[in-house]
């Protein structure tokens, strides 16, 4: 008891740090972020762009899918190019250009000399990187010169995001519906705002000479190459592994077998809880869940063809009703809110099986619940099709459209929806939970954490209503990745933690001591590494360089727990084997192993892979990302729901033969051809990727002369046989489910052990 006590003590104090830290570092984001002007004039004081029209140009971004059609800062889709780095590159292009037809009569800079070439890079860095912002008058001043550029580039731009037949073949590259942006002011403010996020990734900071996105994006040209504390930290983030690698290494030689083998019950402990109403209302979660994974994969599969095709899915015009960026919005969506959904439906079934306590009306917050989960689903996508499509207007788009920010994508009206859900899912957890920690007992510890991580899925989620329409997009960038890595992968994985260690007590596959140990243990080493390993999403989004220091030393403690979880999910293997009756949960736990597997490569290699601030530097946005993204987001998270859902219809129907081949089919159908796209299609793309932008610059690894290369549309090509075996995967699942309901084969029950056991 002592030690559990100071576990928890460990733990507060981590927690309280940790977040202390992180909102220190907000803090110091809101106090440097870049600049908001309130105009862009020229040397004899004429505008070139308001406030209004940069802030303008970014509801319009937003409205048309913002990060889902290319990225700003290196965070979004990958077709379209990087607008800020496509964008730079571009003006300083055309500066030099400008130079050339005025001193030397040439059309293009290019045609000159080596020798005037480079006098010419070294002219325009020298042009560029210098701090023009008077922070008195809120102006920022430019070279004649330089307005010429800008109006070049952004005639460009005006011509390719309306239905110009000279940048029809561009549109068609970058997977751009024609007239994405129908009037043509929207346009002009576009081209201010993607201008805006250029200027801050080559101006330099006050009395620095880093830029305000610490010199992202690669491109000699300007001259952005990595900063010291990129390389510094890099070092440290490595060393930082290896350490912690050691320790859990020792910790778990010193402390692992000590423990008593458990004795195993003769027959399925969990056979005997009482299926109240409310857990059989958690049914209809589940056959949502396989409803928005089917539909998340079809999407998946359109928003891979557009990158073949550009407009077109087998010769029909796709885009003129689906976009591109639309398909990827409820891609992306749909990944997290399946996965969501089949968790959440894990944590209303399992509170009143924990306290053997149907609270009254249970059942009817249950089927209210998902009432409303039906209807943020079809209104919020409603609405993006309606902002995508330039049908609801931009007074109207924060609220009911398009946010523009992957993964947060829902209007604020639906997301305050979804929060008040959330909401909603804690009281009715909450309430079913509490006799049981009321109760006590020596399962109170795992019943507490498993309640505290209910409270923090519950409130967490409103760190992605904490900005509004006009705040800064660094600021946005902070809040937002608070949602996707603290509450998708912190909160909700210890709530997993909590839900798998309760099971396995009960199972009698773990002494609840030593299962009450290790599920403290494996939250602090979680905690450790996860709360401020958020920082390492935020190194090149205006932020100071405490933000590279901090997320490069934390983020390489996030893989840390991971080896933890390989090493208990092999111990839960063999155990579960030990008894006849632990095949009834032999599907459930295999998909806690792929869990592990995924968690070590996804999440861990390819995580790492990315984390640390160099690799980072070069590789933000492109495929290797999605490396990381798809073999993580469905590799462990997807497989835990999965898993979870599994043990849930176990105890649904608990009478029904499963059908085993089915199940297997599903299984390795699903882990083959995530794998599949990732070996032949994300890895090898990235690669190439990356090799393009150690020798040309970031711009050009996202252009569409790279990406419109036979090699690329071969491994694009390459995904079909991998998304096909995937797809199989999950069809066999949902039959696996409806069968369970429609005409099951009626199971003999549970054996026990031997006698002689």
């Amino acid at each position: 008891m002592n030690s559990t006590r100071k576990l928890w003590v460990g733990l507060a104090t981590l927690l309280i740090a940790s977040f202390a830290v992180l909102l220190w570092v907000g803090s110091e984001i809101h106090r440097q972020q870049p600049p908001m002007p309130e105009q862009v004039t020229g040397p004899n004081g004429e505008v070139v762009f308001t406030r209004k029209d940069i802030e303008t140009g970014r509801q319009v971004w937003q409205s048309i899918g913002g990060q889902q059609l290319g990225s700003i800062w290196g965070h979004g889709g990958y077709v379209a190019p990087d607008w800020s780095a496509d964008w730079l590159h571009r003006e300083a292009e055309a500066v030099m250009d400008v130079w050339a037809h005025r001193e030397a009569g040439a059309d293009s800079y290019k045609k000159l000399d080596a020798s005037v070439q480079a006098a010419y890079q070294a002219r325009v860095q020298a042009l560029l990187r210098p701090n023009t912002y008077d922070p008195q008058t809120q102006t920022i001043r430019l070279d004649g010169d330089r307005i010429a550029a800008i109006s070049n580039v952004a005639a460009h731009y005006e011509s390719l995001f309306s239905n110009d037949p000279a940048t029809a073949e561009l549109r068609e590259a970058y997977a751009m519906r024609n007239n994405t942006v129908p009037e043509a002011e929207h346009r002009r403010q576009l081209t201010a705002f993607y201008w805006w996020t250029a200027w801050a990734a080559v101006t330099q900071r006050p009395g620095s000479d880093v830029t305000y996105t610490a010199n992202w994006p690669s491109d000699s040209l300007v001259g952005n190459k990595p900063t010291t504390a990129a390389f510094t930290w890099t070092v440290f983030s490595v060393l930082f592994l290896m350490a912690g690698i050691g320790l859990l290494g020792w910790h778990y030689a010193v402390n692992h077998g000590e423990e008593l083998a458990p004795t195993l019950p003769k027959s399925d402990p969990l056979a005997s809880i009482k299926v109240t109403p409310s857990m059989k209302a958690t049914a209809k979660y589940f056959w949502v869940v396989i409803a928005l994974f089917l539909t998340q994969i079809l999407l998946g599969a359109i928003t891979a063809h557009y990158q073949v095709e550009g407009q077109q899915a087998y010769g029909f015009a796709l885009s003129d009703i689906l976009p591109y960026s639309l398909t990827r919005t409820w891609h992306t969506q749909l990944a997290v809110l399946w996965i969501a959904t089949a968790w959440l439906g894990m944590g209303l079934y399992i509170g009143p099986a924990i306290s053997g306590h149907e609270p009254k009306f249970q059942r009817l917050g249950v089927n209210a619940l998902w009432v409303c989960l039906l209807i943020i689903v079809i209104g919020a996508f409603a609405g993006q099709w309606l902002a995508v499509m330039q049908k609801l207007g931009l007074e109207h788009n924060f609220w009911f459209g398009h946010q523009g920010w992957e993964y947060v994508d829902l209007g604020r009206f639906w997301q305050w929806f979804l929060f008040i859900g959330l909401g909603l899912w804690l009281t009715l957890v909450g309430r079913s939970l509490w006799p049981a920690i009321r109760n006590g007992g020596e399962s109170r510890s795992i019943v507490v954490l498993l309640f505290l991580s209910t409270v923090a899925i519950g409130l967490f989620y409103a760190a992605g209503l904490m900005w509004g329409e006009h705040t800064s997009l660094s600021m946005i960038e902070y809040w937002r990745w608070w949602v996707v890595h603290l509450w998708v992968e912190g909160f909700f994985e210890v709530f997993a933690v909590a839900v798998m260690s309760f099971l396995f007590t009960r199972l009698g596959l773990l002494q609840v001591k030593t299962a009450t140990t290790a599920v403290l243990f494996a939250t602090i080493v979680f905690m450790a590494g996860g709360v401020l390993g958020t920082l390492h999403h935020l190194y090149f989004t205006g932020t100071p360089t405490a933000v590279i220091a901090l997320g490069a030393a934390f983020s390489a403690l996030e893989v840390v727990p991971l080896a933890y979880v390989g090493f208990e999910a092999y111990h839960s293997y063999k155990m579960g084997k030990a008894t006849p009756w632990m095949q009834r949960y032999r599907w459930p736990i295999k998909f806690f192993i792929a869990v592990s597997f995924w968690n070590l490569v996804g999440a861990g290699l390819f995580g790492f892979l990315i984390n640390p601030p160099l690799s980072l530097y070069y590789m933000q946005g492109l495929n290797l990302t999605a490396t990381h993204g798809h073999t993580a987001l469905f590799g462990v998270y997807g497989m835990l729901g999965i898993g979870l859902m599994l043990f849930c219809l176990r105890g649904l129907k608990p009478d029904v033969e499963w059908n085993e081949k089915v199940l297997r089919t599903s299984f390795w159908a699903l882990n083959i051809g995530l794998a599949g796209m990732a070996l032949f299609t994300l890895l090898p793309m990235g690669i190439l990727q990356l090799i393009a932008t150690l020798e040309h610059g970031y711009w050009y690894a996202r252009s569409a002369e790279f990406m419109q290369q036979p090699i690329i549309d071969l491994l694009v090509w390459m995904r079909v046989p991998a998304d096909t075996v995937f797809s199989v995967g999950a069809l066999s699942m949902a039959w696996f489910v409806f069968r369970l309901w429609v005409a099951p084969r009626r199971a003999v029950a549970p054996q026990a052990l031997p006698a002689e056991a």
